[in-house]
């Protein structure tokens, strides 16, 4: 349960006027007069009503003074109010706004140092090799472990260093090793990393990177080891090839000479990987496919072929938290029968792989592939997706109650504002009627959610009348004279008069009915997307 507010930060102010985040000065001067005749104190006699207008007359003036003035329009697109509050004098301190950007731009280093100096980032990575085979046998089920990890860490805005290690074992040898990295970026386009490793694959070396142009970039490594003397020598090429897909030549000239081609496509719900190499003494292919059913479940197919490897691998895995995600894979090759289970956890993996069996009985590989299946897909609908969403439902629930007193308050301030806007709208919606123009019949903002649950049953009302704001009457204020309604992209739509977050902490969607030239239309838009009507790809 999180909400989607990855738009643009600070735009408050821009929402309460209707007004894109780049306005010019005279559109600032208009929005403010439209909204300043409609919220003038003056204009009401009853107390009550007085009090609402001054209200949010203020909040008027106050965005107006801010958007309207340089310095401080600046100092609220990168800091918001904050930045307005504390932090930033505007008096003879700042009174350029040379002077004012070079203050922006050392407080915006300031926050990069700080945020570098915070980096850092440990990953790490326990291999478990397990065999029924010798379980069965009474050898035990283990057969071997491997553990690797690495520290990096970000100690300047232009160097970086990553200390790690890594232990084997399997049977009765082991061994590990122990390396370390240091990375200089020298320029925007090209960077440095010296390395050392000590242990069984002892070494010195360096590396270089360099961007060639906007789509190409090489790299060459030299390492020296330190065991034997012997040197190695890699060069690779990289080059973006579409929006979505680059490819790649890496050749390496030493003790284990050999040369590899490989490509790389990624899309919003599929990515897919290729690569063949060729060695002195070997060659491989391997290639990839993942695609993604939803933002939380992925399928996945691996196959590798080669003088020492022949392999298909199948399986899937599920995003449990914002940090985990596991994954089950099926794997038959010359090597056996395996199942595979993986959990990964920010920068952390757990790999475990099964040996089932060594022979490649048909029978036994197809029940080793069906009954774990058959059993995820079971679990799957009767008890994990029913955990889940109870456990949602309940998270809103708590969200609700803990937000209640806020988004209670919100809505009678959102109340008072519509009321206000009640004759102007009315008169406008009037004089569309008379030219059978835009007429918004039914606006609702709220729960993406109880939006999509419109239509269903009446035990779905209640979720919907308390996650939902009913905003026909503002969106028929923001109707303009010409039969146009615009609400800008990047602007967040709860800041808009008249609307208020009715459900804090979730997405958001804005749900418009409306008639034109006597047809019929209805449109559906994110909390930051644009909305422009009428238009014809709306009909019903």
């Amino acid at each position: 349960m999180k909400e989607e507010d990855a738009g643009p930060p600070n735009r408050e102010l821009y929402a309460l006027l209707n007004i894109s985040p780049e306005a010019s000065d005279e559109e600032i001067r208009k929005a403010y007069r439209q909204w300043a005749q409609i919220y003038h104190p003056d204009k009401y006699q009853e107390l009550h009503m007085k009090d609402i207008a001054t209200e949010n007359f203020q909040r008027i003036c106050e965005a107006y003074e801010i958007l309207s003035d340089v310095n401080k329009r600046q100092i609220y697109d990168i800091y918001g109010m904050e930045g307005l509050t504390s932090g930033l004098e505007l008096g003879p301190k700042l009174n350029k706004v040379e002077e004012l950007k070079e203050e922006l731009e050392r407080l915006r280093k300031k926050k990069e140092q700080e945020k570098i100096s915070a980096h850092f980032r440990p990953s790490g990575t326990i291999l478990a090799n397990m065999s029924l085979p010798h379980l069965l046998k009474g050898d035990g089920i283990m057969r071997g472990m491997a553990m690797t990890s690495e520290v990096q860490s970000q100690i300047s805005k232009n160097n970086a260093i990553a200390i790690g290690g890594n232990l084997a074992v399997n049977g009765n040898s082991g061994g590990g090793a122990a390396s370390a990295v240091f990375r200089h970026q020298i320029s925007p386009a090209a960077s440095v990393e010296f390395m050392a490793a000590a242990g069984l694959r002892a070494l010195v070396g360096v590396q270089t990177s360099r961007q060639l142009s906007s789509h190409s970039t090489a790299t060459m490594a030299l390492a020296i080891s330190l065991r034997d003397g012997s040197l190695n020598l890699s060069n690779s090429w990289t080059r973006q090839l579409t929006e979505t897909a680059n490819g790649n030549i890496q050749l390496s000239v030493g003790p284990e000479s050999s040369i590899a081609v490989g490509w790389q496509k990624k899309e919003d719900k599929m990515s897919a990987a290729g690569e063949v190499k060729f060695g002195t003494s070997s060659f491989g292919a391997s290639a990839h496919f993942t695609h993604r059913f939803s933002s939380k479940s992925h399928g996945r197919i691996v196959g590798k072929v080669g003088s020492t490897t022949l392999e298909l691998e199948v399986g899937g895995g599920r995003k449990i938290s914002n940090f985990s995600t596991v994954r089950m894979l099926y794997s038959i090759g010359i090597q056996g029968i395996f199942w595979k289970f993986e959990l990964h956890r920010g920068g952390q993996k757990l790999i475990i792989p099964i040996l089932l069996s060594r022979h490649l009985n048909p029978v036994f590989a197809t029940g080793a592939f069906i009954l774990p299946t058959s059993l995820y897909f079971v679990l799957k609908k009767f008890v994990f997706k029913p955990y889940y969403l109870k456990r949602e439902k309940q998270k809103a629930l708590e969200n609700v109650e803990k937000t209640s007193a806020k988004v209670q308050e919100a809505r009678a301030a959102a109340e008072k504002a519509q009321k206000l806007l009640q004759n102007v709208a009315n008169r406008k919606r009037n004089r569309q009627l008379e030219t059978n123009g835009l007429i918004i019949t039914r606006a609702l903002y709220g729960n993406r959610t109880a939006l999509s649950r419109n239509d269903e049953s009446r035990e779905t009302q209640h979720e919907l009348t308390s996650q939902v704001l009913d905003v026909t009457l503002p969106l028929n204020f923001l109707v303009s004279e010409s039969g146009q309604l615009k609400l800008h992209e990047g602007v967040k739509k709860s800041g808009i008069m008249g609307f208020c977050d009715p459900c804090p902490g979730e997405p958001k969607q804005l749900h418009v009915e409306y008639t034109y030239r006597g047809g019929r239309y209805q449109v559906g838009v994110d909390d930051y997307e644009e909305l422009l009507i009428p238009q014809e790809s709306h009909i019903i």
